[in-house]
């Protein structure tokens, strides 16, 4: 328990330290207004709030989003497959990350992966 505590303890110092460094280290301009605005969802926020939005983008951001979360559902099979190996299992991925490579060759085949032409 105190072994526990203590190494928590040394973390957040280490954190605050390391915090307080790049804060005091770091060059602060107010002067430049392009550098301290958000840049957010592929457009510039300094201009007008009226421009089109680029669907590309928009694309490539649902494409990485559906391989994180395959990611995330494969991962748990894997180690449960380290510790007891089951066919059922083996074959329910194997067929989901068919569905996925399917839908991969098809947004490949479509142009959705290249962001300029």
């Amino acid at each position: 328990m105190l072994s526990t505590v203590l190494s928590s303890v040394i973390g957040l110092a280490l954190s605050i330290v390391v915090m307080g460094l790049g804060w005091a280290l770091s060059k602060r301009t107010l002067s430049d207004r392009e550098k301290n605005s958000p840049f957010e969802c592929g457009f510039d926020p300094i201009k007008s709030a009226r421009l089109s939005f680029s669907l590309r983008f928009f694309l490539l951001a649902i494409i990485f989003l559906i391989f994180d979360v395959e990611i995330v559902l494969l991962f748990p099979v894997l180690v449960s497959m380290s510790k007891s190996f089951s066919y059922n299992m083996m074959l329910c991925s194997f067929i989901f990350l068919v569905i996925l490579l399917v839908g991969l060759f098809h947004e490949w085949n479509e142009g959705s992966l290249e962001w300029a032409q």
